[in-house]
């Protein structure tokens, strides 16, 4: 009698396992054996998958996300293909692909005919149909945890974040072990500036994935919103030794390094990020950004030939127009670095919902609310703390030079842009200002201090809060915290409108990717500076940079008067001070006041007729520093 064939499944069964168990000690042995499946069964899924989950032991990330897109490919119900694709598209940055991929996961995972209806919407983005599909769910099975996950992951879309915490806290409820339900909470979390609050959700992930690079990515991310640079950068490098070849970890540690003013290695972690991946726009604007690098011919090679790619993101494609810009600057060229400037700021401005209207009528409407006779009706009201100096402006007006010089003082601690202060205003609204009691005034500003003591790393009695929008809340912090100090960064409407031009954000700033959008809202801020200069005479301090750069030992001693501080002369050697600086002008204010800065923008003069009818008289009207 023949002897029996080998099993042609059996055999493909042996290999699989053979090829799992080879993944975390030897995954090129893995890897080998995952090719000679796919020889013999090309676009077997499960090998697909092992080929990825190897590619990203050995740190290769372009190589593991394409493994994961095949796999998924392959099996669309494989809940395990997409899940990993997920994790493998947020380790890459990729936060809205990899929610795409576990909204995938979780569709794969069901066979109900509503949940499918809703995950197809939600793929397609149809948002008006999945909702409806999802509550009606709800309404006939509260418990549905599939259902809940959706609905919250419908909410993060449209930036109700505390809707989908709200949604995914119940998912826990019912089901404390799911995981993604977990990740998305950390993230929602720390959209809302909440991030020690994630970093808890984070750590109960990690005692279950101790190595999950996602998690530790976020959890990095996090640490670094809390100011905790040092551990932020340790959990970057962690995730790198055994990644190394993931561009954006390399990106957003070299961001952590910028922040504590280790430059050179800064430099060197944005460097590797472009070897990784030379189109990578961020990383070659975070370049330009530190304002001190100068790039050579080489570069600006590398820029236009990965403009000329096909299929570039358009994320990538305004940063690198954004960083040419500066690049032609810093070389002389005005006419070319205008011309990238105008078409980064064209591009971005095609991306965002901003109407320069509104803020006009929020400022008429504060200017009807908060008049003199409604802040003596109010008189006491409020917390008494004193502990918080305001720092408020446009950016790029010279705030964080004074916030360097506030934290130069023994007695002032400085923290970074806080977000505190417009998430109450915007949860209380300005009606809500009007109808608040004694009580309630003075428990907001206890509120916004507790809120706030998480960023405090000292014993120092105050604290710089130099958010530069929070010039639209005057009344707001003086209705609240009446002792607080209010400084008034200004710089001329010319210099600081068209540094705000040719500056990216990484977020919020809406305003700033247009020369007229710009002008209006230097207008607007102007005229509700002068609003409370007359309503509270005397409670904000207006510093004009130009008066800071040519008599710098005079405006420092009046800031520090209007603060009730004593003079110190470490002040004027702010430069010196060792801290972490977070804005765009972090490596300017580690050195001593320069007067280059001043009229950089008269380069651009014959550029700038729109700006200049669209300010109109501010810009004559502005005080001669001399």
């Amino acid at each position: 009698m023949a002897s029996p064939s080998l099993d042609p499944i059996a055999s493909l069964s042996t290999a699989l396992s053979h090829a799992r168990r080879l993944l975390n000690a030897q995954p090129d042995l893995a890897l080998a054996q995952a090719r000679e499946i796919l020889r013999v069964v090309p676009r077997h899924a499960p090998a697909l998958l092992i080929a990825g989950e190897a590619h990203r032991a050995k740190g290769e990330a372009a190589a593991a996300t394409l493994a994961f897109r095949a796999a998924a490919a392959a099996d669309p119900k494989s809940a395990d293909a997409w899940r990993a694709l997920g994790d493998q598209l947020h380790l890459d940055g990729d936060g809205a692909g990899g929610d795409a991929a576990y909204l995938a996961a979780l569709r794969a995972s069901t066979a109900d005919p509503a949940l499918l209806a809703a995950a197809d919407a939600l793929a397609d983005n149809d948002l008006a149909r999945a909702e409806p599909i999802l509550r009606s769910r709800l309404k006939e099975r509260p418990t549905d945890i599939g259902a809940i996950r959706m609905l919250a992951e419908l909410a993060g879309r449209i930036g109700r974040n505390k809707d989908a915490e709200t949604l995914l806290r119940r998912a826990l409820e019912l089901a404390p072990g799911f995981a993604a339900a977990r990740h998305n909470l950390a993230i929602a979390l720390h959209r809302q500036g909440r991030s020690a609050e994630a970093i808890g959700e984070i750590d109960k992930l990690l005692h279950g994935e101790p190595g999950h690079p996602s998690y530790i990515n976020l959890k990095a991310a996090a640490l670094a919103r809390l100011g905790e640079y040092q551990p932020s950068i340790a959990l970057y490098r962690q995730v790198l030794v055994t990644y190394p070849n993931q561009p954006k970890v390399w990106m957003s540690l070299g961001h952590s390094l910028k922040t504590i003013g280790q430059q050179e290695e800064s430099v060197e972690a944005y460097r590797r990020a472009l070897e990784l991946e030379p189109t990578l726009g961020e990383a070659w604007w975070s370049l330009a950004n530190l304002k001190t690098v100068r790039f050579e011919e080489g570069d600006l090679t590398a820029m236009r030939r990965a403009l000329s790619v096909p299929g570039l993101s358009a994320e990538d494609r305004f940063h690198l127009q954004f960083a040419l810009g500066k690049a032609e600057e810093d070389a002389g060229d005005y006419a070319s670095s205008f011309a990238h400037y105008a078409e980064a700021n064209r591009q971005r401005r095609a991306l965002i919902d901003y109407d320069p209207d509104e803020l006009s009528t929020a400022v008429d409407r504060q200017r009807a609310l908060f008049t003199p006779e409604f802040f003596a009706e109010r008189a006491g009201w409020g917390a008494p703390q004193d502990d918080p100096i305001f720092v408020v402006s446009l950016p790029r007006s010279g705030s964080t030079l004074i916030e360097q010089i506030l934290a130069s003082h023994s007695g002032v601690e400085g923290t970074t842009e806080l977000p505190d202060i417009a998430a109450l205003a915007t949860r209380v609204g300005l009606s809500g200002m009007a109808a608040l009691s004694a009580k309630e005034a003075r428990a907001l500003g206890e509120e916004y201090l507790e809120r706030t003591r998480i960023q405090r790393k000292t014993d120092r009695p105050r604290f710089v809060d130099k958010m530069p929008n929070n010039w639209a809340h005057v009344g707001f912090i003086k209705l609240i915290l009446p002792n607080a100090t209010v400084i008034d960064a200004r710089r001329h409407p010319l210099g600081c409108c068209f540094s705000n031009f040719k500056q990216h954000f990484a977020r919020g700033q809406t305003f700033t990717y247009d020369l007229r959008d710009i002008a209006h809202y230097y207008a607007d801020y102007v005229r509700l500076m002068d609003h409370f200069d007359a309503a509270l005479p005397g409670y904000v301090h207006r510093v004009f940079y130009e008066a800071m750069v040519e008599d710098t030992e005079s405006q420092v001693r009046a800031i520090l008067a209007h603060a009730r501080l004593p003079f110190e002369p470490a002040t004027l050697r702010f430069h010196e001070t060792d801290r972490a600086v977070r804005t765009a002008s972090s490596e300017q204010v580690r050195r001593p006041i320069f007067r280059e800065g001043m009229e950089q923008w008269r380069h651009f003069e014959p550029w700038l007729d729109p700006l200049k009818e669209a300010l109109g008289s501010l810009v004559a009207a502005y005080p001669d520093p001399a």
